[in-house]
């Protein structure tokens, strides 16, 4: 994680479209994007790689709630 990722606060919520979906069912969406990086299959993306993605979709659907 670079020191700019854990200075900057992003307020996620405002790329929410409420006529869409609230944040709430954007965060639970987020989460199933979570689930499914757990089912891909080998040697398709780096482990690391795969790891920051789950990580920054976590950061971002934890935001979201808050």
């Amino acid at each position: 994680m670079t020191s700019f990722m854990k200075k900057q606060k992003i307020d996620f919520s405002k790329l929410v479209d409420d006529s869409f979906l609230s944040p709430e069912e954007f965060a639970e969406c987020l989460d199933k994007g979570v689930e499914m990086l757990f089912y891909i299959e080998e040697d398709t993306f780096d482990r690391k790689d795969i790891q920051n993605v789950v990580f920054a979709l976590k950061r971002i659907s934890d935001s979201l709630r808050n």
